[in-house]
């Protein structure tokens, strides 16, 4: 591929940073429902047991009958901010990276309706960087070489709470809808929250992650907060969730007219880099 300005020095260095957001953001998708709680005793029903918070925080988790609402986070590496609809099964994302090495600036959109995909890309921080169209980009599945590579729609706990709540080994409600406790991150569906190896790096510390949750009047969770412990090289950092706007959030359609494109071939390159 040419280009007017640039070299493809910077170009190669612009879709490494694509792919490294692709494979790190570990927000985009969700790891699967959530469990449902053991049902009560049926030789016993004039027995009231105590709520069990850990099993409160799980029904507060979105399991897709809530309506479209938004969702934003952030991890180690970048924020994420977006919505969700579940009637539509599809979703909005939009991520933001800090600058790299060399200064360069990303921020990405993805739209998700079932089967369809659509991308937007900016480039900012330096000269001679790719520029795309601010519009939405159909994209052809058929012509990406690892399709898996951009998001889908797997469900409506994109931040991966479900997982991470079912796999906490205390909770205690502290106040009204006011959660904290701690989660054993180091099991299989729980670490696929966080970086590849990142679990595994905290070593017995993965085991009692620190967290705090907020449940709304709704009786929605509206935040998931984890206090990841510094590991190795690696910094202390938050693994933040917020959900938000349950069945008030605007509903997700195809975009068109003078909102939506094609996807141009350097798109293709990005993403096939």
């Amino acid at each position: 591929m040419t280009q007017a300005t640039g070299t493809a020095g910077t170009f190669g260095r612009t879709v490494g940073t694509i792919a490294a957001v692709l494979a790190a953001t570990t927000l985009l998708g969700g790891c699967g429902p959530k469990d449902e709680p053991a049902a009560a005793p049926q030789n016993s029903p004039a027995a009231s047991p105590s709520v069990n918070p850990k099993d409160t925080l799980l029904d507060a988790v979105p399991d897709g009958s809530e309506g479209a609402f938004r969702f934003s986070g952030k991890d180690s590496t970048s924020t994420i901010d977006g919505r969700i609809d579940p009637t539509a099964k599809a979703f909005e994302l939009n991520m933001n990276m800090p600058p790299d090495s060399d200064g360069i600036v990303v921020k990405m959109s993805f739209l998700v309706i079932e089967d369809q995909n659509w991308v937007k890309a900016k480039f900012s921080g330096r000269s001679g960087l790719p520029k795309f169209p601010d519009k939405w980009m159909k994209l052809d599945r058929a012509k990406l070489t690892d399709a898996a590579s951009i998001p889908t729609y797997d469900g409506v706990d994109q931040g991966n709470t479900g997982p991470l709540i079912q796999a906490a080994t205390s909770v205690e409600e502290k106040s009204p809808g006011q959660y904290v406790g701690f989660i054993d991150v180091s099991g299989a569906e729980a670490a696929e929250a966080l970086d590849d190896g990142e679990a595994a790096a905290l070593g017995e510390a993965a085991k009692k992650v620190p967290f705090t949750a907020v449940v709304g009047a709704d009786k929605h969770l509206a935040s998931l907060t984890l206090k990841i412990p510094a590991a190795g090289k690696a910094k202390a950092y938050d693994y933040v969730v917020n959900y938000a706007d349950y069945g008030n959030a605007p509903k997700i359609t195809v975009p068109t007219g003078s909102a939506a494109t094609k996807a141009p071939a350097m798109a293709y390159d990005m993403l096939n880099g």
